[in-house]
């Protein structure tokens, strides 16, 4: 198995991702506080599939 660097646009979908979790941790976003864990997880996913996969 290689891996490859993600695109730019998969790193900023992960870094977004990340981003609105860590807004839903730290304030009272009903949205984000309630899913800031899944969010998290969504964004490592997003980041191990753009490492794993090659041209995504």
């Amino acid at each position: 198995m290689n891996l490859s660097a993600p695109t730019t646009n998969v790193f900023l979908l992960s870094v977004i991702l990340f981003v609105l979790a860590l807004v839903g941790h730290f304030s009272h976003v009903p949205y984000l506080t309630l899913y800031q864990f899944w969010l998290a997880v969504a964004a490592f996913v997003v980041l191990a599939l753009g490492n794993l996969l090659k041209g995504m």
